[in-house]
């Protein structure tokens, strides 16, 4: 099965302490990779205030993580446990065209 390239970025909260972030970081990352992604790079965009409040915040940390899946299991593992996780306000999952 051919790999799908997929863009996923995410909204941390501002008040995370940096070490915490760092921790979720990795952690998603790392729930990417045990379900068969390969991830191609996973960094910070920028902090940026929002045009309307999110959950009681007026600005959020951008995260954006590039990977590569031959099997949807690591997009639907990382899309419910983003959807449960109380330091994420939002996220997007995107497919890419290459």
């Amino acid at each position: 099965m051919a790999q799908v390239h997929y863009e996923i970025t995410y909204i941390i909260k501002p008040d995370i302490a940096e070490e915490d972030k760092k921790a979720l970081i990795e952690r998603f990352d790392k729930v990417l990779k045990d379900n068969g992604a390969e991830v191609v790079d996973s960094k910070d965009w920028q902090k940026r205030r929002f045009a309307y409040e999110i959950g009681g915040y007026n600005e959020g940390t951008y995260h954006i993580i590039n990977v590569k899946v031959s099997e949807q299991t690591a997009i639907n593992e990382f899309d419910r446990l983003a959807k449960i996780d109380d330091s994420i306000l939002r996220h997007m999952i995107i497919r890419r065209e290459d």
